[in-house]
């Protein structure tokens, strides 16, 4: 099994979890993919995107999963919108940030494809994580991801699991 961990805006660094995950999958002699996105803190979608199609041709042809944090989860939603040949096997998607927020360094992401189906067609098993008290997902938004017909599990008062919200190394 192959992984590919997306990180969100601002990069995961300095303890974040998917930092700890990376590491803790190449201990165990699992290849991990964790691109490192150009411009961190100004993303450019189309520039994100090509990053990520690119990574994507670097990995063996192989079963992998994706592991997608905050804007991650969005830039995988747009990587499955180009309906790309290869299928993935599992993908988790953890605190996508609402379609309606306003912040302003993330706006060239949105709006999302119309078209949802692409979502669980890119791969066999997908799964989204919420929190219930998601500074840039709240639960009113939540709705819109739940509109992809895939399997949520939403887990009460735990922020963006991120750092901030006590999320670094896991046990």
């Amino acid at each position: 099994m192959n992984y590919l961990v997306l990180h969100g805006l601002g990069g995961s660094k300095d303890g974040h979890w998917q930092e700890w995950l990376t590491e803790s999958l190449r201990r165990k002699g699992k290849k991990v993919w964790f691109p490192q996105f150009s411009d961190w803190d100004r993303p450019i979608k189309s520039v994100w995107l090509k990053q990520l199609n690119r990574t994507i041709e670097q990995i063996p042809d192989e079963p992998l999963t994706v592991v997608a944090h905050s804007l991650g989860c969005i830039l995988w939603i747009h990587h499955a919108a180009q309906r790309l040949s290869r299928r993935i096997d599992r993908v988790i998607m953890v605190c996508p940030p609402s379609p309606y927020h306003e912040k302003a360094e993330i706006q060239d992401f949105f709006p999302l494809p119309e078209a949802k189906q692409p979502l669980a067609a890119a791969a066999k098993k997908s799964l989204f994580v919420l929190s219930t008290n998601d500074p840039f997902l709240p639960q009113e938004d939540m709705a819109h991801f739940l509109s992809y017909h895939l399997p949520c599990f939403i887990i009460p008062e735990q922020g963006h699991i991120n750092l901030d919200s006590g999320y670094g190394p896991w046990p």
